[in-house]
């Protein structure tokens, strides 16, 4: 598009910088959930000079300049660790100004141009996937220095938040969210089920009631927060180099992040793949008794009603031989003694 004839659009890029805009594309990520709007547009803008711009404008309950300012601090600290982050600018007056675009009013602030290319962008096969050794080695190191340092300068909770809300039009925190969705679908599974169904919610509310009383004596700090393929960025090579996008970023435990983070259609390779970045993790990060001691309750509590869509769609399809089976492992996970502290260890026997 040619920006000299958007008038709002170059006011808005003259409060961030002096250099003579010349084109911009726009990138469209907004979203509606619950009925409610979260529209974000980011502009790459060429300049005369040469130099990509990025202006971003967002309109949510969470993108507030009190916030960006945690993001930004929170980029400037995993420079600090000797990782590459785009870094998020301020306007000329450092602030983060509410500005009006096409009859919206949103809150704006600015970011570097990548460097890098994420993960996803990459236009060939040879790294493989962004679970493969090397890409999740170097991203659990990276988080676990992150949680190493445990950052306190903002009570703002991540995205991935447990037992509070992320932001005011939340009901509740996500995984609550999908507990009750999964048992709405459960209790209208057929009769014979009803007994398991019961048992099942029983077992997880129980846990994380308890969970809930000890959750607070866990160590925080303050991630990134959204580890996808989308962000993590990679050098010409395929080598990991850092991340950006910080817009669900904030003050996180470690363990519900790296467990969150870790997820896989069969619990056998879930729990292979939590193991395996805790160990990587134990190299840079020192686990605490605490963590150690209520590793097995977090994980009972994010893990196993998370698939509402499962059991809606084992509802509607009437299959009572794959309902069951379901069902043996959904109890299953909230039964079975796994031992996260070995790996918490280093891989050695505790």
């Amino acid at each position: 598009m040619d920006i000299a004839n958007d008038r709002e659009l170059m006011g808005i890029f003259s409060l961030f910088f002096d250099d003579e805009p010349i084109s911009a594309k726009m990138i469209d990520t907004s979203r509606e959930y619950s009925g409610i709007k979260d529209i974000r547009h980011t502009f790459i803008i060429d300049t005369l000079s040469g130099e990509k711009r990025v202006i971003k404008l967002c309109k949510n309950s969470f993108t507030t300049p009190e916030r960006i300012a945690v993001w930004q601090r929170t980029a400037e600290e995993y420079i600090g660790l000797g990782y590459y982050c785009p870094r998020i600018i301020a306007d000329k007056q450092n602030g983060f100004p509410s500005v009006k675009y096409k009859g919206d009013e949103f809150t704006a602030f600015a970011e570097e141009f990548s460097r890098y290319k994420a993960f996803e962008e990459r236009d060939d096969s040879s790294t493989g996937n962004a679970d493969n050794d090397e890409i999740f080695r170097a991203k659990w190191l990276m988080s676990a220095k992150v949680a190493a340092k445990h950052f306190d300068y903002t009570d703002y909770p991540s995205g991935y938040c447990l037992f509070e809300r992320y932001c005011e039009t939340d009901k509740t925190y996500e995984v609550l969210e999908d507990a009750l969705e999964w048992k709405q679908y459960a209790d209208a599974l057929p009769e014979e089920f009803q007994g398991q169904v019961e048992r099942i919610w029983d077992k997880w509310v129980k846990n994380r009631d308890a969970l809930e009383r000890v959750y607070p004596t866990l160590p925080t700090s303050v991630f990134q927060a959204d580890l996808n393929s989308t962000n993590l960025l990679v050098d010409d090579n395929g080598s990991f180099v850092g991340v950006m996008d910080f817009n669900l970023c904030g003050r996180e435990c470690f363990l519900n992040y790296l467990f969150r983070e870790n997820y896989a259609d069969s619990f056998d390779r879930e729990i292979r793949l939590i193991k395996k970045a805790l160990e990587i993790s134990s190299e840079e990060y020192t686990f605490s008794n605490d963590e150690r001691e209520y590793a097995l309750m977090l994980y009972r509590c994010l893990k196993p009603l998370r698939k509402a869509w499962k059991v809606k769609e084992l509802k509607e399809s009437g299959d009572k031989e794959k309902t069951a089976q379901f069902l043996e492992e959904t109890e299953m996970s909230l039964t079975t003694e796994i031992d996260f502290k070995t790996s918490m260890n280093g891989g050695k026997s505790v």
